[in-house]
């Protein structure tokens, strides 16, 4: 009951416009000064700086400066080219060529966020100008994220294997097939949507097999970085958090002395952008350190474990009813923050109930990432639509055809978990 209170006490703290990891600091440090509480609250700080004791925990500003290195490194517009000639030819060429990039672009960035904020610089206006609403580029854009955030390397992967104790190799791994099916879905619906509306292609007919390997050789560098990084996990040649200094070395190499297309300049403010944006989470994350020591001082997972295993009698009815609750939670909050505050609560539940957490990792992630790009406080629809200046009532009505192809693939993900984990158990047992 304590627990609950202190996370409601979070979201209320965030609703009215408190920053979210000092709404968390706050909750986490009231349960300290409760009457019935005889915890010193030197525990609190301790937390915190536990929080940051963790070789795991390397990946993250690894991985989030491999992300502003790519960009800036000239792969992205070799895989807008690549991209285009593969997805150009089909009905509403340029979104088509959109998913395509996002799926290409979640083996460089690791951030929907991101993803979904460079394609509408690079694409949104282009797409509006060829006769598309802003409404549908905004909802196309946004949702293509999606996929970025289930390929390797995902960064809310690296932190819900290092909050719940979870292999990241084996997530990663398992992240490639549900990638990979998003975006045959969001294919399949942006073809329909195109035929009825008349979105035409950019280019005549198929490309030739020349084409294709000429874009190809072009763009080799970026695609073979999530082979390398996959295939490096899976034959100890290094951990997750290794990989994450294998990838800034390459992207450095690629990018300043292949494509010599980065210099000192977009070196040094790649290193800003990546210093906010850790400095971001990496606050989220010292502060939930407490949350995280309250919620299993209070035996939280345990008493939920209980009355869950008591109430659901199969796997599927408890996947489902999660499943609500994550979107739900998306919708609400960033996504990072939601991995933070429920993966050490879930995770113990969903074991318990013999539900294998690299399967509920991908379900989760992608759920909460997908309430992002949803009303009423998505951060994705926000960038999106602030970049577009689409409206959100048009935007929201256009994304419901995609949402419902999202939550096709979960469904199929839930009801079949070799979906998820026949690749990780093939290659890592």
């Amino acid at each position: 009951m304590t627990a609950a209170l202190l996370l409601g006490l979070g979201l209320v703290l965030m609703a009215i416009g408190m920053p979210v990891a000092f709404a968390i600091g706050i909750a986490g440090f009231t349960y300290f000064f409760l009457p019935d509480t005889f915890l010193p609250i030197n525990i609190g700080a301790q937390r915190i700086v536990s929080a940051t004791q963790s070789f795991p925990l390397l990946a993250v500003p690894l991985f989030i400066f491999i992300g502003h290195l790519m960009n800036a490194s000239g792969i992205t517009p070799r895989l807008m080219r690549l991209s285009t000639l593969l997805a150009g030819w089909m009905s509403g060429g340029l979104a088509q060529a959109s998913l395509v990039l996002s799926t290409l672009m979640g083996g460089v960035s690791g951030s929907a966020v991101a993803d979904a904020a460079m394609q509408s610089r690079v694409l949104g206006q282009g797409m509006i100008k060829e006769g598309y609403s802003p409404g549908f580029s905004g909802a196309v854009l946004s949702i293509g994220g999606l996929i970025t955030a289930t390929i390797p390397p995902s960064i809310g992967l690296i932190l819900y294997g290092y909050l719940g104790e979870v292999s990241i190799g084996r997530l990663f791994i398992a992240g490639v097939v549900p990638g990979f099916l998003l975006m045959i879905a969001l294919m399949v619906t942006t073809h329909f949507v195109a035929k009825r509306r008349g979105y035409t292609p950019v280019r005549e007919g198929l490309p030739s097999g020349r084409e294709v390997l000429k874009a190809a050789r072009g763009s080799i560098w970026a695609l073979l970085f999530p082979v390398w990084l996959l295939v490096g996990i899976r034959y100890g040649l290094f951990t997750p958090s290794e990989a994450g200094a294998f990838a800034v070395a390459y992207a450095l190499l690629v990018g300043c002395v292949i494509h010599r297309e980065m210099g000192l300049k977009e070196v040094i403010a790649a290193m800003h952008a990546s210093v906010r944006d850790i400095g971001m989470i990496m606050l989220i994350i010292m502060f939930s350190g407490i949350i995280g020591y309250v919620v299993s001082f209070e035996r939280v997972p345990q008493t939920i474990a209980e009355l869950t295993l008591g109430v659901f009698s199969s796997q599927v009815t408890l996947l489902l009813t999660l499943a609500v609750l994550l979107v739900l939670l998306g919708m609400l909050l960033e996504a990072t923050v939601v991995v933070m505050l429920l993966t050490p609560i879930l995770v113990p539940v969903i074991k318990a109930a013999g539900i294998d957490p690299v399967h509920f990792g991908l379900v989760m992630m992608t759920l909460v990432t997908f309430g992002g790009m949803t009303p009423p406080v998505g951060i994705s629809m926000y960038t999106v639509c602030g970049i577009l200046r689409c409206s959100f009532i048009e935007y929201s009505r256009e994304l419901l055809p995609f949402a419902i192809a999202v939550l096709v693939v979960v469904l199929g993900i839930i009801a079949f978990p070799d979906i998820v984990l026949f690749l990780p158990n093939l290659l890592m047992g």
